[in-house]
Formats: structure tokens, C-alpha cells, sequence
């Protein structure tokens, strides 16, 4: 378990980590989102005892994992790929790492197989591609077997077949009891892997709780609907409070109201369905509504022909690109 209590971190004028609280319990995936500069990898650094925070505590399993004395058995991270010597071997990176935390050399063959990485093991890192160094930190993160894990962006670079790895392992960790803690900017992915939601932006917490609970309340639930009598049911659902509007297909789209009460004002009113479907919001429309107004950077209008809105008067488009 990794338990987060009134966090805060500044560098500079800067506060990266502003009293952030939250608890990753074990058993499942949480997902730490944001938008960049959220504080997610600082929050993740204070977690591993990277940086100091200047005021709140993190325990990981009650403790303070500053003070383990067998760190890689208690806690396995994955934050920079790129942090192993590029004239290392990937084999002997994993070994030297297993020496000092006392970690059988038998250790290294598992889960070197385990991520994939047998065959080029022996090759130095710094001709590994970003995916290859990803299942290397992974490797190392898995090396001692540790009840906790934090994984910063771990599907970087990889193919589809290695994020679908990567997303069966961690449920299969969170399965087995393992507190599994994962920031990624792939919504589409979180929606797949995370059980639980904790979503900050400019160094706050903004919410936390399962998926689908971040998912209803951030977002707007419809419900579909077909009927040849669009007309009378748009006219019964507002006596209600409900609202219709037409899809492009002639479909109805209903807000403001269940499928349920959709169901039973129809037939009430003697109007026929063809079809009555709930829709939920994704995931991404979700954290879009959610970080709205924490964008450190928003993106700009773009012209008709879709690329960046030029300042005529300037003769630079808004990036500061020459025209």
C-alpha cells in the first residue's frame, strides 16, 4: 500500500505538488493521470525517495521507504528508460542491481524471459530502441519481486502486442495482491487497466475513486434512442425535464434523463422504440472536462486547413514558427 498524506513539493517559484492526499491500495491498478505538468512524476519521485518532499509524508506498506533496507524486494520502479549506462549490457545492468539488493542471479534470467528481453541481453543498452529500454525497466522493476509497484508512462515505445503485455501484466499483479500504481497519458489504455483514478493538475488533486465513478460524474450520460414518433417523444420527455436533440441518423439523443424514465414516458404515451441504449462518456471525455482549466499547455485554434492559426501581423503562426 502506498498511502500519500498533504504532499507538497516547490522548485524555485514553482509548486510542482500542492497537499496532495490519496491512498493506492492493493489489489488493484490505479491510474495517475494528468495533463503535463501535473505533478505526476514529481509525486512518483517523492513516492521512491528521489526527491524530499517539503511538507507531507508518503508510507509505502507503513513505512518510510527512504529507510529499507531491501528496497528492490519491498518496491519495483520503472520512471526514466533511459536512466542505464548505454555501454551497460542489459544482463549485466540487471545483475549489478540484483548484487546489491542480495537477489539471486536466477532472478535476472526469470525475469529477463519474463519481459521478452532474453535475446538481446547481452547487447549493450545504448543500442536497444525506447521499447526495448522499456521492458528492460520493467525487468529491473519486477527484479526482486517487490509487493509495490510505480510505473511512470510504461507503454512508451511499445508495439500494440507490448502494451497488451504490459496492460495483462499489471492486472495480473494487482490479481495476485500487488499494489500497482501506473501514470500514462493513454486514455484509451487506462480505461482498459485501471481500476481506481486519481487525477491531478497543476500540482493538485482534482479527484480520485474507481473509473467508472470519475467517468459519471465528469461526463454527461444519454441514452439513444430510435422511434418513427421522434416528435411526440421529444414533446413527453421535456414535460418531464428530459431533452432530445437529433443525431445525424435520425436517432434521438436524450439527456437529462434515464433509460428507464426514456422507457416509461414512451409507453405512457403509447410511442413506439425501436431501440433504447444508455451511453456513458469515455474516459477521455471525462478528463477533459476534468483538467479543462489546469492545461499548463493548451493547444491553439487551427486554420480550415488544420494546421497551426497564423497572427498575420506577425507573419509567425501562433507557435512561433516562421510563416
Amino acid at each position: 500500500m502506498i498511502e500519500i498524506d498533504g504532499l507538497t513539493q516547490v522548485f524555485g517559484d514553482k509548486t510542482a505538488v500542492d497537499d496532495v492526499s490519496f491512498t493506492v491500495r492493493p489489489g488493484a491498478v490505479t491510474g495517475l493521470l494528468g495533463p503535463n505538468g501535473a505533478g505526476k512524476s514529481t509525486t512518483m519521485r517523492m513516492i521512491v525517495g528521489l526527491d524530499r518532499p517539503i511538507s507531507g509524508t508518503v508510507r509505502v506498506n507503513g513505512n518510510d521507504f527512504r529507510r529499507s533496507e531491501r528496497p528492490l524486494h519491498e518496491l519495483g520502479a520503472l520512471l526514466d528508460p533511459a536512466a542505464v549506462h548505454p555501454g551497460r549490457a542489459g544482463r549485466v545492468h540487471l545483475r549489478a542491481l540484483a548484487m546489491t539488493n542480495s537477489i539471486p542471479r536466477t532472478r535476472v534470467d526469470e525475469v529477463l524471459r519474463l519481459t521478452g528481453m532474453t535475446e538481446a541481453a547481452s547487447r549493450r543498452v545504448g543500442t536497444y530502441s525506447l521499447g526495448m529500454r522499456q521492458r528492460l525497466g520493467i525487468a529491473a522493476a519486477l527484479l526482486g519481486d517487490p509487493q509495490v509497484l510505480v510505473l511512470d508512462e510504461p507503454v512508451n515505445g511499445l508495439d500494440p502486442d507490448g502494451v497488451h503485455w504490459v496492460r495483462e501484466l499489471m492486472k495480473a499483479l494487482a490479481a495476485a495482491g500487488r499494489t500497482v500504481l501506473v501514470s500514462s497519458h493513454l486514455m484509451s489504455e487506462m480505461a482498459l487497466t485501471a481500476d481506481h483514478l486519481v487525477v491531478m493538475g497543476r500540482g493538485r488533486l482534482i479527484t480520485q475513486g474507481p473509473v467508472a465513478d470519475v467517468i459519471a460524474e465528469a461526463t454527461q450520460s444519454d441514452v439513444l434512442v430510435r422511434t418513427p414518433q421522434p416528435d411526440e417523444l421529444t414533446a413527453a420527455l421535456a414535460a418531464v425535464g428530459g431533452s432530445a436533440r437529433r443525431a445525424p441518423d435520425d436517432a434521438l439523443i436524450v439527456a437529462n434523463a434515464t433509460a428507464r424514465q426514456v422507457g416509461e414516458t414512451a409507453a405512457s404515451h403509447g410511442i413506439v422504440l425501436y431501440e433504447l441504449t444508455p451511453q456513458q462518456g469515455s474516459l477521455e471525455d471525462a478528463f477533459l472536462a476534468l483538467t479543462k482549466d489546469d492545461q499548463e499547455y493548451a493547444s491553439g485554434p487551427s486554420d480550415q486547413a488544420g494546421g497551426p492559426a497564423a497572427d498575420p501581423a506577425a507573419g509567425r503562426t501562433q507557435d512561433g514558427a516562421r510563416a
